[in-house]
């Protein structure tokens, strides 16, 4: 395989979100030389079709900034990249509208004047200590929004093949097999709980504070198609996230999970 060989240009921001990529690839490719200026330290490989360049951010250095170092380095090494992802966990924003779950999939499509992916922590304070967003994010490549619809369409029809792709992954990699991810173990709090401090399973926090919400039929993760939010800050309080959700109706905030 040679460097213009690759169209598709895959970012994480995590190494467990680079684990699980890296995990989806049906063949695996030698590493290609690169220039000194690109930092990147790529995994090869293809899924379907599509020859995938798959980075990692660097260890601690997260954000908007350092994600678009990551992806001017992909382009100028990788010149036949068609477009780029940005895949990875995010926390999502529940309500009665979007019934959200942990393992569920959330998918950008522009919606409004939006164009897929808001950046929630960009804008500037006013009166009375509010936060008014300014600016706004370009929609995805044509050719994305176009995969996207054919997407939804067949997921209309007949279910995902997540599952089916969680296991074989399972299958050729047995130490990542699914913990916690069933809806047995999922918990949404009341957005004003106050959660423990340090602890990202909610293991001692108050039950009496969950939010009780029908049981599923199946285990077959969802897959929802609307806005993202994103930014530099971590977001970790449920009465933020709900005020952001409230003036956007986004579906999932990026970067961090939260309880």
């Amino acid at each position: 395989m040679e460097h213009g060989d690759y169209t598709v240009g895959w970012i994480c921001a995590l190494p467990t979100e680079l684990t699980a990529a890296v995990a989806m690839l049906d063949e695996r490719h030698n590493p290609l030389l690169q220039g000194s200026h690109d930092h990147n330290n790529y995994t090869l490989g293809r899924i379907g079709v599509h020859n995938v360049a798959i980075a990692c951010l660097p260890s601690g250095v997260t954000g908007i900034t350092s994600a678009a170092i990551v992806a001017s380095h992909i382009r100028s090494t990788f010149s036949s990249i068609r477009f780029g992802l940005m895949v990875g966990v995010g926390g999502g924003a529940p309500s009665a509208k979007n019934d959200i779950r942990l393992g569920d999939v959330v998918i950008s499509k522009p919606d409004g004047t939006s164009g897929g992916v808001i950046q929630y922590d960009f804008g500037k304070t006013v009166q009375e200590g509010r936060f008014v967003r300014t600016g706004s994010l370009n929609r995805p490549p044509t050719v994305l929004l176009s995969a996207v619809n054919t997407l939804q369409a067949k997921h209309l029809m007949k279910e995902p093949e997540l599952t089916r792709h969680l296991s074989e992954m399972v299958v050729r990699y047995p130490r990542m097999q699914a913990a916690g991810t069933g809806g047995q173990h999922d918990q949404l709090f009341q957005a004003e709980y106050i959660h423990q401090e340090d602890d990202d399973t909610c293991t001692n926090c108050n039950q009496v504070h969950t939010v009780s919400r029908s049981i599923r039929s199946d285990s077959v993760p969802g897959v929802h198609y609307g806005l993202i939010a994103s930014g530099n800050q971590v977001m970790r309080d449920g009465m933020t996230r709900e005020n952001y959700d409230k003036s956007s109706t986004c579906y999932a905030l990026r970067w961090r999970r939260q309880a």
